[in-house]
C-alpha cells in the first residue's frame, strides 16, 4: 500500500496526469471507471482563483466518485499560492498539488510551472507558502531540471519534502526538452532510491503500453506512475496495465461497442459540463484513440474534428458502428499526442 499523509492507495497506484482542457470532470470519470487510482484537476492559476475568474473556479469542480482526487495549482507568487490554497481547501479535495512542471511558454514566462525551475529558492518559498496556507497534504509535480545543464531534481527533491509535501511526481525531461525525445528515468530512480528520501515518488513520461509499465515499475522502483497523454481518448490503459502487472498478459482491448459508447458518454458529459461549443472543441483530441486501430479511419476522423453539434457527432459515430461491427482490434501504440499550447505536464 502506498499512503500520501492519510491518503491510501494501493500498491503500485496508477495516477491520471492533470492536463489542461482534457482532465476535466467527464474525462476523470472515465479515467476512474477503468482503474485511475489517483487523479488531478487541470491545473488552475492561483491568479486566476484570487481574481474570482470564471474559468479558474470551474475548474474546482470535483465529485464524490472521483475520490482521490487532486486540486492542482500554479504561481509565482508566495501570497496568491497561499491565498489560493485556502480557497481550494473549501472545495474540500483529497489533496492539493504544485506544478512546476509545465513547459508552454505563455505559463513560464510569467515565472510559473516549469518557469520556477530556473529558480529553486523560489520553488521552495512557494511550496512552504502552500504547506502553511492550507491543512490538505500537499504534493508536487515537476521536471528534471530547466535544461540539461541544471539537472538538480535530487537536491529539490530533498528540499521539497523538508518543507512538508507529501509526494512527489516527476517527469523524466527538462523543460528545454518539451515532450522531445525519450523521458530518462535515470534520475528518478535516483530520487526514489536516495535514503534521505522517505514520501512516495512518481515517474511520468512516455508510458504507453503495459509492457513499459511492468518494465519501469522494476527497472526504476518508483512508488507509481502517473499516465498522462496515452489516457487521452484510451482511458482504458488503466485497466490494461493493472491486467498485466498481476497476470503477466495482455488483457483483450476494448471492443468497437464499447470504445463508441465510452466515447459518446464522453461527449455528453463534455457538453453538460462545458457546454456546446467548449464542450465539442476540447473532444477533438480525444477521437483518434477512441478510433485507433480501425482501417481506414481517416474520412471519419476529418469529419468528427469540424462538425459542431452533437447531433451530427453521434450520427458519425452511429456510421462507425454500423461500418466496423464485428471487427477485432489487435493492441497497437498508442498515439501520445503533442500540444504546442497545452499542458500534459
Amino acid at each position: 500500500m502506498v499512503t500520501i499523509d492519510k491518503i491510501q492507495l494501493p500498491d503500485f497506484p496508477l495516477l491520471l496526469a492533470p492536463m489542461e482542457d482534457v482532465s476535466d470532470p467527464p474525462f476523470r470519470a472515465v479515467c476512474k471507471h477503468n482503474g485511475a487510482d489517483l487523479m488531478y484537476t487541470e491545473f488552475i492559476s492561483s491568479e486566476g482563483l484570487i481574481r474570482n475568474a470564471l474559468k479558474s473556479r470551474q475548474k474546482l469542480d470535483i465529485f464524490e466518485e472521483e475520490r482521490p482526487v487532486g486540486i492542482q495549482i500554479f504561481g509565482g507568487d508566495e501570497e496568491a499560492m497561499a491565498l489560493s490554497a485556502a480557497i481550494v481547501e473549501t472545495v474540500n479535495p483529497d489533496l492539493l498539488d504544485i506544478n512546476f512542471g509545465c513547459p508552454v511558454k505563455k505559463v513560464v514566462t510569467k515565472g510559473a510551472g516549469a518557469g520556477v525551475l530556473k529558480d529553486i529558492d523560489l520553488m521552495i518559498s512557494l511550496t512552504r507558502a502552500v504547506v502553511k496556507g492550507t491543512q490538505l497534504p500537499v504534493t508536487v509535480k515537476t521536471r528534471l531540471g530547466w535544461d540539461e545543464q541544471s539537472k538538480n531534481i535530487v537536491e529539490v527533491a530533498e528540499r521539497l519534502q523538508d518543507v512538508g509535501i507529501k509526494a512527489l511526481a516527476i517527469h523524466g525531461r527538462t523543460r528545454s526538452q518539451m515532450y522531445k525525445g525519450q523521458a530518462d528515468w535515470s534520475l528518478i530512480a535516483e530520487v526514489k532510491n536516495n535514503p534521505r528520501i522517505h514520501i512516495p515518488i512518481f515517474g511520468n513520461g512516455d508510458i504507453d503500453s503495459p509492457q513499459k509499465a511492468l518494465e519501469y515499475k522494476n527497472r526504476y522502483g518508483v512508488d507509481g506512475i502517473m499516465i498522462g497523454r496515452a489516457a487521452i481518448g484510451y482511458p482504458w490503459i488503466f485497466r490494461e496495465i493493472k491486467h498485466y502487472l498481476h497476470t503477466g498478459e495482455l488483457m483483450a482491448p476494448p471492443t468497437l461497442e464499447e470504445r463508441i459508447e465510452v466515447c459518446r458518454n464522453h461527449l455528453r458529459k463534455s457538453l453538460e459540463w462545458k457546454g456546446p461549443m467548449v464542450g465539442i472543441f476540447e473532444m477533438r483530441r480525444h477521437y483518434a484513440n477512441y478510433l485507433k486501430g480501425l482501417p481506414n479511419i481517416k474520412e471519419f476522423r476529418g469529419r468528427l474534428v469540424t462538425l459542431m453539434t452533437e447531433e451530427e457527432i453521434v450520427a458519425v459515430l452511429d456510421e462507425v458502428y454500423r461500418t466496423y461491427q464485428g471487427y477485432t482490434f489487435e493492441h497497437s501504440p498508442i498515439e501520445l499526442i503533442n500540444y504546442h499550447e497545452k499542458c500534459p505536464v
